[in-house]
């Protein structure tokens, strides 16, 4: 996982991991694109996007059972990040749910293990479990995702709490309401946030300031938006890909550096926030 301050982010334990993954959500549901999905995820394995994302609830499983066919002669390079549903949010649900992804995933370890979002768990249970489960060596490392500053507050508030290695958040050019509290709350931290969707699922604006930049650079409004992320600091991102092209498309993003100017010009369009701006989610 070594690598230029340009392409990792460290975690607070000290790792480096890259800064440009690979999302699967809604991959391994259809037959008929999973030749093309494998393919995608083997390609971005080759230009070192080895940061791979997933979830029990993506396809209820398929999207791990996919990463496991993929990539399974892999392992050894790869960075697994999985998340559990909060119905699993218990000292043994987290346990039992981990199990059954590492079944499918068809490894013997996750190496970060994240909370998917709020939703009537028991968080001491969850960070009891996740602990237990990097005691055993089932998972390297634990998180959540969509926790707000309030609820990392919460979190930091438990016993063990502190040991959470990242924050996953939907965050792109036009969602930067995290920018207010809650990234300055994490980079005081050391801990990196992990951006989901960092293009707003394509479904930016038309025009305007990102096809600007896109048409004097040669590359897509999409690549630009990417590389806005991918140049806030301490942010990781984990776009989707499906296809070898997109792929490709998605790490040339990496080494596209937005001046300045071209910032500047972002933040006309796209404005920071002033305010505090409830956690929005996908």
């Amino acid at each position: 996982m070594a690598g230029s301050d340009q392409t990792t982010v460290t975690l607070p334990t000290g790792e480096a991991i890259p800064k440009l993954g690979q999302g699967t959500w809604e991959m391994g549901e259809r037959p008929n694109a999973r030749k093309g999905e494998i393919a995608a995820l083997r390609e971005g394995v080759e230009l070192g996007m080895t940061l791979i994302d997933t979830a029990e609830m993506y396809g209820e499983g398929e999207s791990e059972k996919l990463i496991a066919e993929a990539l399974g002669d892999r392992r050894k390079e790869l960075f697994i990040v999985s998340k559990v549903y909060p119905h699993n949010g218990s000292e043994r649900g987290v346990q039992a749910a981990c199990e059954r992804s590492l079944k499918r995933l068809k490894t013997d370890r996750i190496d970060l293990y994240l909370l998917h979002w709020r939703g009537g768990e028991n968080l001491e249970g969850v960070i009891a479990g996740f602990e237990k489960l990097k005691d055993d060596g089932k998972i390297r490392h634990w998180g959540v995702s969509n926790f707000d500053t309030d609820d990392m507050e919460e979190l930091f508030s438990l016993d063990g709490g502190d040991a959470c290695a990242t924050d996953q958040i939907l965050f792109n050019v036009a969602r930067r309401g995290a920018e207010f509290d809650l990234l300055p709350w994490l980079r005081e931290r050391g801990m990196p946030a992990m951006a989901y969707s960092p293009v707003d699922h394509a479904r930016l604006p038309r025009g305007g300031v990102l096809e600007k930049i896109a048409a004097a650079r040669g590359v897509s409004a999409f690549q630009v938006a990417l590389a806005w992320v991918l140049q806030q600091p301490q942010v990781f991102a984990i776009p989707k890909a499906a296809d070898v092209a997109h792929v490709r498309e998605n790490r040339a993003a990496l080494d596209l550096h937005l001046s300045a100017d071209e910032l500047a010009d972002i933040d006309q369009q796209f404005k920071p926030p002033r305010s505090k701006r409830s956690l929005e989610m996908l």
